[in-house]
């Protein structure tokens, strides 16, 4: 499909500088996850008038888009829209105008990338055949976004697909692609843990059941489950990313709540690590003396991302034509609910990475091993991809991949 690559492609150009002004708009405007009113809205007016039939509030906020161009495959291209609860802290001039919300993971930029598709897409039909079913998710942070479309009749309203592609923005240097084969983005659970105390002055320890103390030796403790507990061949990752307890120095609270995060690859390890954060919890809580037990509530969960090996095969030989480094991350400890449409529809899904660094700075500081404390990454306040490449690249992705399936 290379002739028709460079086709559909040579749109680009016109294309660009309105992309790149629409992208500045959407950083500088995030909205969490379910509101995403003002993007969808934009990404609605915008689809339609490249051609698309096009549906909004979808799963509630996510917008669909469909071309049909005669006989052919049904090719679901999809982003993700929403933004996170982050201070951005970049001082650029298009930062967030939204306090303590920003577009930290980039979901902004696969949304304008998937947009600079669909609108080249259309422009060079001529060269391409089949369905182009274009999906814009809302909340994929709280990994309930594609489930919400699913369930709103997806497939029974838009039409069955064949494949799904998507993409996600990484801190790899901009025109570079990574593409894994098999488990390649980790499954994940979230806990929410609320540590039973007994209240009462600071001054008097003696007379309380002190839950600060209790969530202190329990958040030690979660630390040895992958260290001792977890065999060196698998992978799984336990991280306490939320502490709240107590009001004031000399009061002792009378609970304390944890947040928990766990990433894993494998159902066994995944049951495992589960099984032995419970436990600790409970055995913490017991040891401190607890006048009750803890709760303890799982509040969301993302299941592991499996890339089919043939489709990933075939839509990297079309990534190889068209840029010049294309790498094999190996599986990715981050966590996507993208694999949700693949899996309901039963159907391939192909997911990968696009970079969004500057090249120069990302090799100096991968060779001088200091990458992870000098290239701000995915959920950092100081998230700022390269605009221009990184947006010519992931549509350059997006033209690419639809194109190694569409007739």
């Amino acid at each position: 499909m290379t002739a028709a690559r460079e086709h559909v492609m040579a749109g680009l150009d016109d294309v660009r500088a309105g992309l790149e002004d629409l992208y500045r708009d959407l950083h500088a405007h995030p909205e969490l996850a379910f509101e995403e009113h003002r993007t969808a809205a934009e990404v609605a007016r915008r689809a339609q008038a490249a051609g698309y039939e096009v549906t909004a509030g979808v799963g509630r906020t996510g917008v669909v888009a469909v071309l049909r161009n005669g006989d052919g495959p049904t090719v679901l291209l999809r982003a993700d829209m929403d933004a996170l609860p982050v201070q951005e802290q970049t001082d650029l001039p298009y930062a967030s105008t939204v306090d303590g919300v920003m577009h930290a993971c980039g979901h902004d930029m696969h949304t304008v990338c998937l947009l600079g598709a669909l609108d080249l897409l259309a422009r060079g039909r001529d060269h391409w055949s089949g369905t182009i079913l274009a999906v814009f998710q809302p909340a994929e942070e709280l990994a309930v976004g594609a489930e919400a479309m699913v369930d709103d009749s997806l497939y029974e309203r838009f039409g069955q697909p064949d494949i799904t592609l998507g993409q996600h923005l990484a801190p790899i240097p901009a025109g570079w692609l990574g593409c894994h084969a098999g488990p390649a983005f980790a499954a994940t659970d979230t806990l929410d843990v609320r540590l039973h105390g007994k209240g009462g002055h600071g001054s008097r320890p003696e007379t309380t059941v002190d839950p600060v103390v209790m969530a202190a030796s329990t958040i030690l403790r979660l630390q040895t489950i992958v260290s001792r507990e977890i065999a060196a061949k698998d992978s799984a990752v336990v991280t306490v990313g939320m502490v709240h307890g107590g009001t004031k120095d000399n009061i002792i609270p009378d609970h304390v709540d944890l947040g928990v995060n766990v990433r894993t690859f494998d159902d066994q390890v995944r049951a495992r690590v589960l099984a032995s954060i419970e436990r600790i919890v409970r055995a913490e809580a017991a040891a401190a003396g607890a006048p009750k037990d803890p709760e303890i509530t799982r509040s969301n969960a993302f299941p592991v991302l499996v890339n089919d090996e043939a489709a990933m095969a075939r839509t990297k030989a079309a990534f190889d034509e068209a840029f010049p480094m294309v790498v094999d991350p190996g599986p990715v400890t981050g966590s996507e609910d993208f694999g949700h449409f693949g899996a309901t529809a039963g159907v391939p899904t192909c997911y990968w990475l696009f970079g969004g660094e500057d090249q120069e700075r990302f090799v100096t500081a991968y060779s001088g091993g200091t990458f992870e404390r000098d290239i701000p990454s995915n959920h950092s306040p100081h998230f700022a991809p390269l605009v221009q490449p990184t947006l010519d690249g992931g549509v350059t992705a997006l033209v690419a991949a639809a194109l190694a399936w569409l007739g």
